[in-house]
């Protein structure tokens, strides 16, 4: 018996929205009969996050992509959030979904960082590069103290959540001091004594196992550099801190930003 001929469109497409993003698409492609449910608004803006239409509000500008993406079905508007992170937080901040479950990532840009001695053009440049999803992005020039810091609101994370946070970042071919000494990283809730601090070389030997950092796929590197998890979003203000105390001379290293993404795509 075929359920579609039995079952309301809507209640199919109900149903569907109770399971996942990757359930439903499979469904999908299983089942042809049901593609005409599965694609439904119905079904996808269960799938968006609830805050969606806040978050694109804060992103957009009198543009044409502004005006194509308000104009996108939910199931296509879902998958461009997967692929095409969108800009917010006059451009600081950026949101993207996780593809599989629809989670939420950020990555918080350079200029939404505290670096230490971010301002002073003797110690960063701050310089404008093609493949970075942000309009600037920070050179380091030179420094002994090495220290930056996000900080993000866990209430606009998802929840029930395990998310790690990552330093994106890459290196000019003139470098020095990040395969001396390692660096510190701590991710903790602010104002909790509860950190796990882990420390590496952000710049290895070649020769040394196991290689930490590793290739995004677009230009850049990423380290991770802690993680924590997101029960309900009333922790606070999660900080993502990494430091180097100063006892080596550095230059050399481009920072795009810290992102805070779920763990394994959970």
């Amino acid at each position: 018996m075929d359920i579609t001929f039995v079952l309301p469109a809507q209640c199919i497409s109900y149903i569907i929205s109770l399971t996942t993003p990757r359930d439903a698409s499979r469904l999908s492609l299983a089942c042809p009969a049901f593609k005409p449910a599965v694609d439904s608004d119905s079904v996808w803006e269960k799938f968006l996050q609830s805050d969606y239409k806040e978050i694109i509000s804060n992103s957009l500008s009198v543009s044409a992509s502004s005006l194509m993406i308000t104009s996108l079905s939910k199931k296509d508007l879902y998958f461009y959030l997967c692929h095409n992170p969108i800009l917010i937080n006059n451009h600081t901040t950026s949101f993207s979904l996780v593809q599989e479950t629809g989670k939420k990532c950020y990555m918080v840009g350079a200029r939404g960082l505290s670096i230490a001695w971010g301002d002073s053009p003797q110690y960063w440049n701050w310089l404008s590069l093609r493949e970075s999803r942000f309009p600037e992005v920070a050179k380091l020039r030179e420094v002994w103290w090495f220290e930056i810091i996000a900080r993000i609101e866990t209430r606009i994370l998802s929840f029930k959540t395990n998310y790690a946070a990552y330093l994106v970042f890459k290196f000019v071919k003139s470098r020095q001091g990040f395969d001396a000494r390692p660096i510190e990283f701590d991710v903790y809730f602010e104002g909790s004594n509860n950190h796990k601090r882990r420390s590496a070389l952000l710049d290895p030997p070649t020769n040394v196992s196991p290689q930490l950092s590793q290739d995004r796929g677009d230009g850049w590197t990423e380290i991770e550099m802690g993680e924590f998890f997101n029960e309900n979003g009333d922790d606070g203000t999660v900080v993502c801190r990494l430091c180097e105390s100063g006892s080596v001379q550095k230059h050399g290293i481009i920072i795009q930003g810290i992102e805070l993404r779920p763990k394994y795509g959970c």
